[in-house]
């Protein structure tokens, strides 16, 4: 970066006395600074496309590397911000400075009514504690962050929903076990485990319908899916005969989500189960 205002704003050190300058010298000198205060303004300006390129690989390698380039840029916005306000700070003052001067020689200019400088660039004056400007803060983390899908990810899970809702239950297990394969951690994993689960379930393989229901609620276990999840996963329990731990499953259903619709078939569970 080329800011170099700050030295370019200094008078030149042989100037005449206050009392000899003319009405134009010190006009000549606002019009420096103001052209000086311009280059500045194009300082701020882009020149380009952005300089930084995301390289293929792993999700923890490309998180790593914006990590770094953030910090790199954070920094770099601190000093250029620094710098900007040494800037605008000493040439606010000079041009005061100037303003005092010009109403000296102007017969009918009332010093007293000068009033404050108007800071360069416009708002309010910047801090010159001598200090870097404090890190950028992070946006506040939002509670429900809306995630973004995966181009096809849509397509791809309404196609097993279909053979679902067809009776191809094989199919829909399958379609379903390959969909979290190939869009792991997405926000439809849990209810595409739900639904393997109730396919393989129509397919009396309750084991595998009890491991794909766990999987459901543990990916989320507070999203709109939790609550059916666990009551399946605590009625594919009992079918397999553990008991004890299918009540303790669907007692959980009404303690974690009292108001779901799920509570009600959780109780019914464990009145057939004979549940204490």
């Amino acid at each position: 970066m080329a800011l170099a205002l700050g030295a370019s704003l200094v008078l030149p050190q042989a100037a005449p006395a206050q009392d000899a300058q003319t009405l134009a010298d010190i006009r000549q000198e606002m019009s420096v600074l103001f052209v000086e205060v311009q280059r500045l303004r194009r300082e701020l300006s882009t020149t380009g496309g952005p300089g930084v390129t995301i390289p293929g690989g792993s999700v923890l390698d490309r998180v790593g590397l914006m990590e770094s380039e953030l910090q790199r840029l954070t920094r770099k916005t601190e000093e250029l911000e620094f710098r900007i306000n040494a800037i605008v700070s000493d040439g606010t003052t000079r041009l005061g400075d100037l303003e005092f001067r010009l109403c000296e020689l102007e017969p009918a200019c009332d010093i007293g009514k000068l009033g404050q400088t108007t800071t360069l660039g416009g708002g309010a004056a910047p801090a010159t504690t001598g200090q870097i400007a404090s890190p950028i803060q992070p946006p506040p983390a939002q509670t429900a962050p809306t995630a973004e899908l995966a181009i096809g990810e849509r397509a791809d899970f309404d196609r097993a929903a279909a053979a679902l809702a067809s009776g191809d239950y094989r199919g829909a297990a399958d379609l379903f076990a390959a969909f979290n394969q190939t869009y792991p951690g997405g926000p439809l994993s849990a209810e595409a485990d739900l639904k393997r689960g109730q396919a393989l379930a129509q397919l009396d393989d309750v084991r595998g319908a009890a491991r794909a229901y766990l999987l459901a609620f543990t990916t989320d276990q507070t999203g709109p899916q939790a609550p059916e999840a666990l009551f399946l996963l605590g009625e594919a329990l009992g079918r397999l005969g553990q008991t004890q731990e299918a009540c303790t499953t669907l007692q959980e259903v009404g303690l974690r989500f009292p108001q779901s619709p799920s509570v009600v078939s959780a109780q019914e569970a464990r009145a057939r189960l004979g549940c204490l």
